[in-house]
């Protein structure tokens, strides 16, 4: 597969970045999706550079959109092997952006909705340096019977999950939820009553904190 391309916003301050968040689109769309929260989130984190990727596939289920891996079948094996197969894809960009940026691999949030927030989930607990914080809308985490064995850091996680999701139910991230916390990993988690396969605005308030957590932490280490 081919090196990830897609779209940049700031930094809103105009100057050089001190964190890069990766918005992760989920399946059929692409990185023209996900980019538009960017500049309400650099209001709360100007000096963010926002990078939506477009998926490496060409999505299975139309002539538009993209893909992080097939859904065509999802037995856990074959989800597991698709994921799989992305995630050095997603670690490469990672690691060159933070290159080009002059950042430690660490000044990373990987944000991700539906397919990307499996994504997010899936490299950023594996990354042998670990991003400052993972983003998950509506996710769930693959291969969760992995995690303990193949976990290389505990970043702070929020998930965000509508309880009257019909595409990713929300019990799901409630999963996701419990194996993160039986492996440390400190979780903030947020189920919205009545919403749907979505982000609100209440979600996207809740993110903006997480970024700005995020970004502190980051500062204070520097």
């Amino acid at each position: 597969m081919a090196a990830l391309d897609g779209l940049r916003w700031g930094p809103a301050s105009g100057g050089a970045p001190k964190l890069i968040v990766f918005l992760l689109h989920g399946y059929g769309a692409d990185g023209n999706d996900l980019i538009d929260l960017a500049p309400s989130w650099g209001e709360v984190v100007p000096e963010a550079l926002f990078i939506a990727p477009h998926a490496p596939l060409p999505c299975e289920a139309g002539p538009y959109g993209r893909q992080w891996f097939s859904l065509q079948d999802r037995l856990p094996a074959r989800l597991l092997a698709g994921i799989q197969l992305a995630r050095p894809l997603l670690d490469r960009a990672i690691a060159g952006e933070c290159a080009a940026a002059g950042l430690p691999e660490s000044a990373v949030v990987l944000m991700g909705f539906s397919q990307g927030a499996m994504m997010a989930l899936d490299t950023g607990l594996r990354r042998a340096v670990p991003p400052a914080a993972i983003l998950a809308y509506s996710g769930r985490l693959i291969g969760e019977e992995l995690l303990a064995a193949e976990l290389q850091g505990r970043p702070e996680v929020l998930l965000v999950h509508g309880e009257a999701d019909e595409v990713v139910p929300v019990g799901a991230s409630r999963s996701a939820e419990a194996v993160l916390r039986a492996a440390g990993v400190p979780v903030e988690a947020v189920y919205v009553p009545r919403l749907a396969h979505g982000i609100d605005d209440a979600g996207l308030s809740i993110g903006g904190l997480a970024l700005q957590r995020a970004a502190a932490r980051l500062e204070a280490t520097a």
